[in-house]
């Protein structure tokens, strides 16, 4: 049988409660492969993940057959239970309730990678593209959205 010929790409951030800085240097790498395997558990290909302490962003080719709220609510339901129930059980650890998802062009996939891959220094420098940061419908562009891809050096 013919299998469909896909390239269905998804931006996705989401923030820690309260965007409260839950995701230090140590947490990330096991959080990071936590999300990367949900992911491919769903058939999905994760290209970047990257993040600060109190947001991710992931760069993921979806498979057809799951729609993006499943995913979303799988990878962040199955990092969480990772934090509280083995990494650091005891101390607080949440997701918001809300993310962000922006449908991504082929010929985008690289900037938004690079993009994805330096949040840190695009964090510590300010040159942010404020659409890419979104998490919920009320959250505000600020100055730095173009409106356009990304901007990378």
């Amino acid at each position: 049988m013919r299998k469909p010929y896909t390239q269905l790409y998804v931006h996705l951030v989401w923030a820690t409660w309260d965007r409260l800085p839950l995701l230090d240097h140590a947490l990330r790498p096991r959080v990071y492969r936590c999300i990367q395997r949900e992911a491919f558990n769903l058939g999905c290909e994760v290209g970047a993940i990257g993040g600060i302490e109190d947001h991710v962003h992931v760069l993921v080719r979806c498979a057809p057959t799951v729609a993006v709220s499943n995913l979303v609510k799988q990878i962040k339901g199955s990092s969480s239970r990772l934090v509280q129930r083995e990494l650091r059980p005891g101390e607080f650890f949440k997701w918001q309730g809300s993310y962000g998802a922006f449908s991504i062009a082929e010929t985008h996939i690289e900037p938004v990678r690079r993009y994805i891959r330096r949040q840190e220094e695009h964090h510590r420098t300010g040159r942010l593209n404020a659409t890419l940061e979104r998490t919920f419908l009320d959250d505000a562009p600020g100055p730095a959205n173009s409106g356009s891809p990304p901007r990378t050096r």
